[in-house]
């Protein structure tokens, strides 16, 4: 790498950074960093309702993308940024961090390799602490545990059943933590899909947990069902728990530490010896090597993300109504 620019809307943030990465600008304006002469591809990891323009701009100048999960919070700006996508020279993928977790990206390839037959349903669940869900919506009110977190589910299934589609979606959640505390977001919501070839697939999440619960990211289980076998996927990190009374900082959440802690389950990786070594690197220099030697990438497609998306929002409306959904919406 030659050349680094980063940006924070609040620029102490961003010269801060630039001095510990070694960063050659910073700014204050994310517009003047992508436009910068020297920068020849962007990473925008904005606050989830602000991806749309920052997007944008960097397609309009030619400038391949990597964008953090999920694309958007509404289908309108889904659909702007496919459209400058597919205005542009430029590739975009959008960052689904699971598909880069060594078990998931181990399971796809018992897929792709037919061990498993044809899959025929699947289930998966995450756990959090209310902490983290009151720092989401406290960015992003529309951010909801479903649209935010159960999205990297969704995606994964729909990884999974690569060539599939959901078409059908129903949905329970309950509220009271979150709702008590001034969200007006499902503690837990509970949702069953039906993809095109007849696969049903269940999934679960809840972000209500105890402030001090030990995950400092998500704490998942994965199954998956096929024709010629079964994959049991436990990604709770119960096998790695540690107490200590100086407490452990949370990834995301400053000021917050936690006394018991499950090792591993920072959602983006873990520091390690000055590395940060886990899923968000190992996607990272997935995309930095797809765009230096054009090797193929398992980042999500914009067309995917989208996909994905239109699932989490089916999600929400079959709670909120208590209806059946049928996709597209």
């Amino acid at each position: 790498m030659d050349f680094l620019a980063v940006s924070d809307l609040e620029p102490e943030k961003a010269r801060k950074l630039a001095e510990s990465v070694g960063a050659d600008v910073w700014s204050g304006d994310n517009h003047e960093v992508i436009a910068h002469p020297d920068v020849t591809a962007v990473v925008v990891s904005t606050a989830e309702g602000e991806h749309a323009e920052a997007v944008i701009a960097a397609l309009a100048l030619g400038k391949p993308t990597l964008v953090e999960k999920p694309i958007a919070l509404t289908l309108a700006d889904a659909d702007r940024i496919i459209a400058a996508a597919r205005a542009s020279s430029a590739d975009l993928r959008v960052g689904y961090s699971r598909r880069f977790r060594k078990r998931y990206h181990v399971a796809k390839e018992q897929i792709v390799r037919g061990r498993m037959g044809r899959l025929i349903g699947a289930a998966a669940r995450v756990y959090n602490s209310r902490s983290q869900a009151m720092a989401i919506l406290d960015r992003n009110p529309q951010a909801t545990p479903v649209v935010d977190a159960l999205t990297y589910y969704v995606d994964l299934m729909n990884w999974f059943f690569e060539g599939s589609r959901v078409v059908e979606v129903s949905a329970i959640g309950q509220r009271g933590v979150l709702q008590a505390a001034g969200y007006p977001s499902d503690d837990l919501t509970w949702a069953m899909l039906r993809y095109d070839d007849g696969a049903a697939v269940n999934l679960g999440v809840c972000y209500a947990l105890p402030e001090k619960y030990p995950a400092l990211g998500h704490a998942a289980r994965v199954e998956l069902i096929g024709t010629d076998g079964v994959m049991l996927l436990d990604d709770d990190h119960t096998d790695q728990v540690m107490y200590t009374d100086q407490g452990v900082p949370h990834v995301y959440l400053p000021d917050h530490n936690v006394n018991a802690v499950f090792l591993s389950s920072g959602t983006p990786g873990d520091w390690a010896l000055g590395d940060l070594i886990g899923p968000l690197p190992a996607e990272t220099r997935a995309w930095l090597d797809h765009l230096a030697t054009d090797k193929a990438c398992n980042l999500a497609t914009p067309e995917t993300a989208r996909a994905t998306l239109e699932t989490t929002l089916a999600i929400e409306r079959a709670a909120d109504t208590g209806k059946t959904v049928r996709l597209p919406l």
